[in-house]
């Protein structure tokens, strides 16, 4: 098989050296040049042919996401950003996300030699995963960094539900943040509660949580330890954390723990999925989107032993067809949708 040719694009002549080394050292990957900057990237890539960039998000001369919009809408390619491990940055990667970059990686904000060389698997386990990535021409016009808005509060208690009783749970990774954005933008306001988890950095959670409070017509929140899980609610745990769902007599619980990663992975996938195998059993519905790896699958198929309603993303409409293609072969979906009709059949089967 050919390597994998990728251009680093960064402002930092460390990370660009760094970077350059990492990817090298796997025989699987060529690092055909670097760039400084956006203008300079634009004339390698003409140049160069990349098959994965690995892009700045915060750059001179054009800022990253300018750079990449116009990259999306003319040329399409496979983009991993390297974003610093700030509220702006996780902004700004949340928005690279919505505009076509597959995938990111975080760069600490101190020692970064060390701290990218500790995540050196990962980093070239995603440029691989991006080179196999479905990327398609940007073809809408970019939404810009949007302003906070005032978190809303709960009216669950007062509002009339269509279903109490049913409960929808979902796992992603990459290429997720926009996939639940999409599922969650079309559910109703009343829908049954949803339990999620997304693989992302544990600073990156708060910004992405509210991102999707401002797209749903549910309520988005951060799980709490022991918070009731509500109709019209959609749940997400902490940073860094696992969140499983228990039984409190008639009602659902958040769980939330710090315990080890599965998979590699905190929060995880296969946790969640588990603990509403056990705590919810048939009345539950369950999805996997988009995302690298398998985290989820064995979960999906014990929810579906459980009596759950079970489907995954189809390849066509996932960034990277890990998780989904894992779950298949397991047997764990009954059922294999686009993105753009994973809502509406999630309420169907719920009931709603």
């Amino acid at each position: 098989m050919d390597r994998i040719k990728v251009l680093v694009v960064d402002d930092s002549a460390v990370v660009r050296q760094l970077l350059t080394e990492l990817l090298g050292s796997d025989p699987g990957i060529e690092v055909v040049g670097a760039a400084a900057d956006p203008l300079l990237a634009r004339e390698k890539i003409k140049r160069l042919n990349p098959d994965v960039l690995t892009l700045d998000v915060e750059m001179p001369r054009m800022d990253g996401l300018a750079f990449l919009e116009n990259l999306m809408r003319l040329r399409p390619m496979p983009v991993v950003m390297v974003s610093s491990l700030t509220e702006r940055g996780a902004e700004i990667t949340l928005q690279a996300l919505a505009l076509g970059a597959v995938d990111f990686v975080t760069k600490p904000k101190l020692d970064v030699a060390r701290g990218l060389g500790e995540y050196a698997g990962e980093i070239v386990a995603k440029v691989k995963a991006a080179a196999r990535a479905r990327v398609q021409a940007l073809a809408r016009p970019a939404q810009r960094l949007e302003p906070a808005a005032t978190p809303r509060a709960s009216t669950a208690t007062a509002a009339r539900f269509r279903t109490t009783d049913r409960l929808i749970a979902i796992g992603a990774s990459a290429g997720g943040t926009e996939a639940i954005r999409v599922v969650l933008e079309q559910m109703p306001p009343d829908a049954p509660a949803i339990v999620l988890t997304q693989h992302i950095p544990g600073g990156f959670s708060r910004a992405f949580i509210e991102r999707l409070d401002r797209h749903s017509p549910m309520l988005v929140r951060e799980a709490g330890d022991g918070e009731a899980i509500l109709p019209g609610h959609a749940y997400l745990p902490p940073g860094d954390r696992h969140l499983r769902v228990i039984r409190d007599g008639a009602r659902w619980r958040c769980r939330i723990d710090d315990g080890p990663p599965v998979n590699r992975h905190r929060p995880a996938v296969d946790v969640l999925f588990r603990s509403v195998a056990q705590s919810a059993g048939a009345n539950a519905v369950a999805a996997i989107l988009t995302g690298m790896g398998d985290d989820g699958a064995r979960g999906l198929l014990e929810l579906r032993q459980a009596g759950a309603a079970t489907l995954v993303q189809d390849e066509a409409s996932s960034v990277v067809w890990g998780m989904p293609g894992a779950a298949c072969r397991l047997g764990a979906a009954q059922e294999v949708l686009p993105l753009d009709r994973i809502a509406g059949r999630l309420l169907e089967l719920a009931g709603a």
